[in-house]
């Protein structure tokens, strides 16, 4: 079983995510995403950088949540097993 999340997206769900930002762990992609908010609120970029760190931004964190759902899924997985044999 891999233990890192895919990012296969259906009709209701967002398009994948960019090749570089789908291979980021959630530690870099956590660490990017605060690079982002911390210059958002720096308030020193103009509108057009400020709406690409944004959708940046978004992404990044669709990234750390999929990381985040891989690990409940396991967890989840792991509690069951654990009830079938306890």
């Amino acid at each position: 079983m891999s233990t890192r999340p895919t990012d296969t997206a259906t009709p209701e769900q967002d398009p994948p995510l960019p090749e570089d930002m789908a291979a980021l762990s959630y530690e870099g992609a956590r660490d990017q995403l605060v690079d982002v908010v911390r210059r958002l609120e720096s308030g020193q970029g103009g509108l057009e950088e400020s709406i690409a760190l944004w959708e940046r931004g978004e992404l990044l964190a669709r990234r750390c949540q999929q990381w985040l759902d891989g690990a409940r899924e396991r967890l989840d997985v792991a509690m069951a097993a654990r009830e079938q044999d306890g």
